[in-house]
């Protein structure tokens, strides 16, 4: 099953093209570019240089939340765009648990981590069972980096995902036994996406275009701030 998935909740963007649980082609940019200039250009030569169209393709898959709010409105538009162009079906899947699969072969708990902003973080656990899919231990939720270093305490965990280095240097000296995973592995990967989307595509838990959406777990902080202003400084 040819899936083509993209991962652009984070700095960095990625397109990976695969057949079942093999990478056919795929493509990763960390530049600082934003992702309306990169994200579709990366699909099209990826496509391009395997001799496949879109059409070719069984389906789309996408990192659909949480992390940057523009990010993910971008990566699930333009599979919403594909899907429907091509009347292919699609899946939008946790952008944390997608991240988990950096990790795969190790074994031990891995902290998917986001930076959230405002000293708070995009977070959820996993168990990493070496060539088994990871397992989920906790919801994705935004959680205070505070409440993080009391639930890690002297556990051993190992760090991923864009805001990992920073829970990294804020942690170190109340949680000793964190690691930071190796920085090759450290940002999102489409291959993950691929990988978490795949089980839900043989099962027929896909979706249309108009189905997809982003899941954000909170609201935008300029958002927040405004209604804090109205509520009169108190927010809800």
């Amino acid at each position: 099953m040819k899936i083509l998935s993209f991962e652009s909740s984070a700095v960095s963007a990625a397109v990976c093209l695969t057949d079942g649980t093999r990478v056919i082609a795929s493509a990763f940019q960390n530049c600082g570019l934003t992702h309306s200039r990169t994200l579709l250009p990366m699909a099209e030569q990826v496509l391009e240089n395997v001799g496949l169209r879109p059409c070719d393709l069984d389906g789309f898959a996408v990192a659909a939340g949480p992390g940057s709010f523009t990010g993910i409105r971008i990566g699930v538009a333009t599979i919403k765009g594909l899907s429907f162009g091509t009347d292919k079906p699609c899946v939008g899947v946790s952008t944390l648990e997608a991240m988990a699969w950096n990790l795969l072969g190790m074994t031990g708990v891995v902290s998917c981590v986001m930076d959230a902003r405002a000293g708070q973080v995009y977070h959820a656990r996993f168990e990493l069972r070496g060539a088994q899919p990871p397992v989920r231990l906790t919801p994705d939720r935004a959680v205070a980096i505070s409440l993080l270093a009391e639930e890690i305490g002297q556990k051993t965990e190992i760090l991923v995902g864009d805001g990992a280095e920073m829970c990294y240097t804020k942690l170190t000296e109340i949680c000793p036994h964190v690691v930071l995973a190796p920085s090759h592995l450290v940002y999102p990967s489409a291959y993950g996406v691929a990988m978490v989307a795949l089980p839900r595509f043989l099962a027929g838990d896909s979706m249309t275009a108009q189905q997809l959406d982003a899941v954000y777990l909170r609201k935008p902080q300029a958002v927040q701030m405004r209604e804090k202003r109205l509520n009169g400084g108190n927010s809800k």
